[in-house]
């Protein structure tokens, strides 16, 4: 693993086991995770429609195999923090942060875009593509910018597309963005740690 590189490297090993196949990556994929802060797991529950009689210990290496089988969701919390996998639709961030709730967010899809997202009481504070930091948005943009000194998202300041890192660099900082917000070592408090997974309330 490239140190550049490290957490999302990390992330591809986790997600992609052996037993899948080995052509796919994380951006044929796509993959979403959302942490919030300032409510109990069993309310957020209830607000995600997650049924927490079901919920069992799982590794994030295991959510894919039980995402496909019966739709459940790896459930994490660390630090005050709750980490959910998958995330939710970007459009339900702010409603997810009301009541003085902090909501982050980094997912990529699989037409090649990343996007990073901190909403707080129902405002977004600050969103930005990875590959494009400077193009920050939100009530505050600037915000985060005193802990993203030293996060490779792009390797000059002039704004050039030639001076982007690549996109795997980019979500790799975004991914250690959100170990600085927590106060959380991604690596082994979130991706290698034991959590737990959780299914849909039944319909």
């Amino acid at each position: 693993m490239s140190p550049r590189t490290h957490l999302y490297d990390l992330l591809v090993s986790t997600i992609f086991t052996e037993g899948l196949d080995g052509e796919m990556d994380l951006w044929a994929l796509g993959f979403s995770a959302i942490w919030i802060k300032g409510t109990d797991l069993d309310t957020l529950a209830a607000d995600l429609h997650l049924d927490p009689a079901t919920r069992t210990p799982c590794h994030l290496s295991e959510i894919l195999d039980r995402n496909i089988d019966d739709g459940s969701d790896w459930v994490a919390e660390v630090n005050g923090w709750i980490g959910i996998v998958p995330g939710v639709g970007r459009e339900r961030l702010r409603s997810i942060s009301e009541g003085g709730r902090e909501v982050l967010n980094v997912s990529m899809d699989i037409t090649g875009r990343e996007y990073f997202d901190y909403a707080r009481d129902g405002r977004m504070i600050v969103s930005f593509d990875p590959a494009f930091p400077e193009n920050r948005s939100g009530d505050d943009p600037h915000a985060l910018d005193h802990l993203m000194d030293g996060l490779r998202f792009q390797i000059s300041d002039d704004g050039f597309v030639d001076d982007r890192v690549e996109e795997d660099e980019s979500f790799s900082s975004a991914l250690a963005l959100i170990g600085r917000i927590t106060g959380t070592d991604m690596a082994a408090d979130w991706f290698e740690a034991r959590h737990s997974s959780m299914r849909p309330v039944s319909s």
